[in-house]
């Protein structure tokens, strides 16, 4: 009995010191964005929230126009998650519940592009983004990255344990195909799309290289493009202003991962269905 409480105690006091380790460098960070630059670059760093935090926020907003950068990743990601999800959905309940010539290749041919580093595409997909004219515009972000293999697969494997004994009921009951997709199977897949919608809200949100190279003008940029811009060299480095602007491009992405954290788990505990 002792061995084991001692165990337990070793567990407790590991994972106490793993989730401060994890969790401090946020804490510094929020911190930090009520501080000012002495405060911060100090050898005693200040871990308390001091009274700089309108200042930083006046400076931030002289740098970047922080509402209108806001507005564009908000547009930008929510419209890219909601068309990824509904698309990824559509594809996963096709190459899994419907039967037709060549499915199992297409599966495979989709599988092989995630071997194919993004940085490939940007010089083909910055040209054809010129020549239909849609350059420095909101689908110019979204569209290209739409057709993302790990969303398709994470919803076929999801819908694999779908049991088609239910669709063939609904269609014994007069529904049609995309009556019983939307009504029957969307509404026992909200597990797999909190997971995917998360998945994809994250990369979106923190998407920088395909942004930095299709906007043109700093009306568009999204958070991360425009959070390189206070890092250059064109205005001397405020730490405060910063770990600020860091903390409102985080906050979104912690608030929608607690909020949809279980969907989250049990939407990739679901991708381990085997066929």
């Amino acid at each position: 009995m002792n061995k084991l409480s001692g165990r337990k105690i070793f567990t407790y006091v590991f994972l106490t010191i793993a989730v401060f380790v994890s969790l401090f460098p946020f804490y510094f960070m929020f911190v930090s964005a009520s501080n000012t630059n002495n405060d911060i670059l100090s050898i005693a760093p200040k871990l308390t929230f001091g009274s700089n935090l309108l200042k930083n926020y006046a400076n931030l907003n002289k740098r970047i126009d922080i509402g209108r950068v806001f507005l564009n990743s908000v547009i930008i990601t929510f419209i890219y998650t909601a068309l990824s999800v509904l698309l990824h959905s559509m594809a996963g309940y096709a190459l899994t519940k419907f039967n037709f010539k060549g499915k199992g290749l297409l599966f495979g041919v989709i599988m092989v592009t995630m071997m194919i580093p993004s940085q490939v595409l940007y010089v083909p997909l910055f040209t054809l983004m010129n020549t239909i004219g849609w350059a420095n515009s909101y689908q110019a972000v979204i569209l290209p990255a739409l057709a993302n293999a790990f969303g398709i697969f994470l919803m076929r494997q999801n819908m694999m344990a779908f049991p088609t004994a239910l669709m063939e009921a609904a269609r014994i009951d007069g529904y049609g195909e995309i009556s019983l997709f939307f009504k029957i199977v969307l509404p026992n897949m909200k597990p797999a799309m909190g997971a995917l919608g998360i998945y994809m809200f994250m990369s979106m949100w923190n998407s920088f290289m395909w942004p930095l190279i299709i906007l043109g003008t700093k009306s568009m940029y999204n958070f991360p493009v425009a959070l390189s811009m206070l890092n250059g060299v064109v205005w001397r480095k405020d730490y405060g202003v910063i770990m600020l602007a860091t903390s409102l491009a985080t906050l979104p992405i912690m608030l929608i991962f607690f909020v949809f954290q279980k969907q989250f788990v049990s939407g990739v505990m679901g991708g381990a269905v085997k066929e």
